[in-house]
Parts: C-alpha cells; sequence; structure tokens
C-alpha cells in the first residue's frame, strides 16, 4: 500500500478511513467482516493499536484509533484482510466481485491479480473534544445515513452500542485515555 499520508502526532487519537477499491460492496455477510475485525483485533491485542470507535460498512470502514506505528499499522491490517477476503470470495464463487477487484487493479500492481482496498486510508488526527464527539457521532449515525438501520446501535459492526448503552461490540474498545 503506497501512502502519501503521515501521523504527525503519535499521541493523538486519529480518524481513519479505507475503503474497498471503486466503493465495492464486498462485505455482504459476517464471514467477510469477521476477517476484518480479527485483523484489527490482532493489533490491538498486542497493544500497537488503540481503538475507542469503529465502524465497518459493506465497502468501507471508520476508526477512531491510536498508534506509534499508524501507518504500518494500516498497512498491515489492509495486506492481511484482502489477502484472506479475496481467498474467501474465491471459495464462494463470488465471481464477479473479484472481476471487479481484477479490473479496477492499478496497472503498476503487477505482483497481484487483485486490488482489494484503495490505497492509503486518510488519517485525520483528533484536536480536542469537540472533534471527537463530532467523528464518533459520525461513525456511529454512517449505517443509518446509509440506511441499513434504524438506529445506530442497532448495527453489529459498529461501536455505537457501547456509547448507546453499554453492550460490547465485535471489538472491545480502549477507553482509558
Amino acid at each position: 500500500m503506497r501512502t502519501r499520508y503521515k501521523t504527525i502526532n503519535n499521541e493523538a487519537f486519529h480518524f481513519v478511513t479505507s475503503t474497498t477499491v471503486d466503493w465495492i460492496k464486498v462485505f455482504k455477510n459476517k464471514k467477510y467482516y469477521n476477517i476484518l475485525t480479527e485483523a484489527i483485533k490482532f493489533y490491538q491485542a498486542q497493544k500497537r493499536l488503540e481503538i475507542i470507535a469503529y465502524v465497518f460498512l459493506p465497502n468501507h470502514f471508520h476508526l477512531i484509533v491510536r498508534s506509534d506505528e499508524l501507518v504500518n499499522i494500516m498497512k498491515l491490517i489492509k495486506a492481511y484482510s484482502a489477502k484472506e477476503i479475496i481467498k474467501l470470495l474465491k471459495s464462494d464463487g463470488e465471481y464477479k466481485i473479484l472481476e471487479l477487484l481484477r479490473i479496477n487493479k492499478k496497472e503498476y500492481k503487477t505482483h497481484c491479480n487483485f486490488q482489494f482496498w484503495q490505497e492509503g486510508f486518510k488519517p485525520k488526527e483528533i484536536i480536542g473534544e469537540k472533534m471527537l464527539r463530532q467523528k464518533i457521532d459520525y461513525i456511529h449515525y454512517n449505517p443509518v445515513k446509509l440506511e441499513l438501520v434504524s438506529e445506530p446501535f442497532e448495527w453489529k459492526y459498529s461501536s455505537a452500542g457501547f456509547y448507546f448503552s453499554g453492550e460490547e461490540g465485535v471489538i472491545k474498545l480502549d477507553l482509558d485515555y
């Protein structure tokens, strides 16, 4: 993953967005979401990534995270999840999606047949409580805006359940900041 984004303040939380190539809706069921979830949880368990909010959607995800090595961790998460999801797409016979991933691959990517994620991940440093609240609300209301659910806490792949009612989601939050 080539990226021109660099984090400036490793002590700060960052709002991160990553999308599938051409916004292809790959995440159709829990098997695909679980791969992304497990990749993120792996680095969280190693204490290399702190997460205070998240949402995973059919073609992108948002995180509010902190890491001393954010650029590298995001690269590793995206590389692993892409490889494993492409394997699963093949075994599930999802040939239309695979074809879209193939035709949307950048020409210079000669080492692979498919491109899963768009390059980069657009980290935005969280500056102040007001910005943090705005980004958390944005993340949590994204599934509502996309008409996937009526209320934010109904979306399983989000931290909204924790913020609305204290229910732990698919990823345990690091709220000791």
